[in-house]
């Protein structure tokens, strides 16, 4: 019910977690006033976004400046590009249930990455954090991004292992689900046979967001997709109506955000805004 998208059904999320990630010169050097946690917050507020989630730092920097000014989400588990990654990618528990009730934090989000090698360990981190979280009134948020084993790097994409890995998220109780976008390519053999034998429709891209939504519950659960790296305006806003037109329940974009300036930002998330209201 947060901003201007309150009461639709629809949300636009800003994410920055990226200085675990990608480290902080990959992430602010773009626009030097995002080093600032604050900087993150008010521009959350001004836009008129739904929720703002980040790692336990920067809320604790920021939380006492903007205590219930929006609905935050702790991220509590991060990695960092300077670890090794391959078959069993995984990621550190940064952040507790505690912390998020602490900081007056309304969820917590958690990532798991279906088809590492570690993927079993990271879906029991989640279950216990969850069960925490949910007995003192917490959504929880889960990130589920494909990869290790022997997914392949298309795979990470591929529209049957984006829909799996939402199923996943949503089996494992999320309530609020965000994955990728997913692409044309069927990464499994067995279930491009699914695919072809049931007539499920992929051509386009709200096609494959539909699948995933309908994969989800059927829509019982809010989906929302990443914004991934930097891209331009025209091509950002196409991908935006292309979610909408696949019922996808809305956004949550970091870089493409942060990295702009300011008043670059303001009006990119203003016609994303009026994207997901159908004005746009």
């Amino acid at each position: 019910m947060q901003g201007r998208l309150g009461g639709t059904g629809k949300l636009v999320i800003l994410p920055v977690d990226q200085g675990y990630e990608h480290g902080p010169a990959r992430s602010f050097a773009p626009n030097p006033e995002a080093y600032d946690p604050h900087y993150h917050f008010q521009l959350a507020l001004d836009a008129g976004l739904s929720a703002h989630a980040a790692p336990l730092g920067m809320i604790e920097a920021s939380a006492d400046s903007f205590a219930g000014q929006i609905p935050t989400i702790l991220k509590v588990n991060s990695a960092n590009s300077l670890a090794r990654e391959k078959d069993a990618p995984s990621q550190a528990i940064t952040g507790s249930v505690q912390d998020a009730l602490r900081l007056g934090c309304s969820a917590i989000g958690y990532t798991i990455y279906p088809g590492s090698d570690a993927a079993f360990d990271m879906m029991t981190d989640f279950k216990e954090l969850s069960e925490e979280a949910k007995a003192f009134g917490l959504a929880v948020v889960l990130w589920s991004y494909p990869r290790g084993g022997d997914i392949s790097k298309s795979g990470e994409t591929a529209i049957d292992i984006v829909a799996y890995a939402a199923h996943m998220a949503a089996l494992a109780g999320a309530h609020i689900i965000k994955v990728k976008p997913p692409t044309a390519h069927l990464e499994l053999a067995a279930a491009k046979k699914a695919y072809e034998a049931n007539g499920i429709k992929i051509d386009t891209l709200a096609d494959r967001i539909n699948h995933v939504v309908q994969s989800c519950f059927n829509g019982r659960r809010i989906v929302v997709f990443s914004g991934g790296e930097a891209k331009d305006l025209d091509g950002l806003f196409a991908e935006i109506r292309q979610l909408r037109d696949g019922g996808a329940n809305g956004s949550i974009i970091g870089r493409n955000t942060f990295q702009r300036a300011k008043p670059d930002a303001m009006a990119m998330l203003d016609t994303i805004i009026d994207i997901y209201k159908g004005k746009a």
